[in-house]
């Protein structure tokens, strides 16, 4: 008796993919079909101004606008997000974490509990004495970050997070080489500040 394979199908990928990132870890069927549909994908999208970027060794993919500075005329189908200070604060602090995982070579997930976030983020935040005030804005902060997929809240808890791969397509190698002198205009920044969210 023999096995009939499906075909992959078009459309759920690019459903997939206009929803948001897709994950091999999270969606295996989807994922294997994507890497069947790769170049089909890839001249899809970009009909439309987009370009697939595919991580097969970390395991995500997502769309891309295109960079046609040629065609100004082109409106952006993948909006720009404007991150808050804070926010971008602490994409850096996680992707600088996911290095030095990497660099140890121990382990291939990075998973971190709220406590070790908040810790990680209040050396770069004046004294304060409105402690959950402090808390509260970097849970927000934490929930933009999921929002944003750089984040995964874990199931079955309340307060430990995986640090998506993915984080590494858009803070790069060459930025985080720089990301020491950036610390310290953050620094000089927040020191100035203290009441910015």
């Amino acid at each position: 008796m023999s096995t009939t394979v499906a075909e992959p199908e078009l459309s759920p990928v690019l459903i997939g993919l206009f929803k948001g990132a897709v994950y091999r870890d999270a969606t295996d069927a989807l994922w294997s079909q994507l890497l069947a549909l790769r170049a089909q994908v890839s001249d899809y999208v970009a009909v439309i101004g987009l370009q697939l970027i595919v991580d097969e060794a970390e395991g995500y993919a997502f769309l891309r606008s295109r960079d046609d500075a040629d065609r100004p005329e082109l409106a952006r189908l993948v909006p720009r997000r404007s991150l808050s200070f804070h926010v971008s604060l602490l994409i850096a602090l996680l992707r600088k974490k996911l290095a030095e995982l990497d660099a140890a070579g121990t382990d291939t997930r990075l998973i971190l509990t709220r406590e070790q976030i908040v810790e990680m983020v209040r050396v770069f935040l004046p004294d304060t004495t409105n402690e959950t005030r402090l808390i509260a804005g970097i849970d927000a902060n934490i929930n933009k970050i999921i929002d944003l997929g750089f984040l995964r809240r874990l199931r079955g808890t309340d307060d430990s997070y995986e640090v998506r791969r993915i984080i590494k397509a858009f803070v790069d190698g060459q930025w985080l080489a720089d990301f020491e002198a950036r610390l310290a205009d953050y620094r000089a920044q927040l020191a100035g500040d203290p009441e910015e969210e």
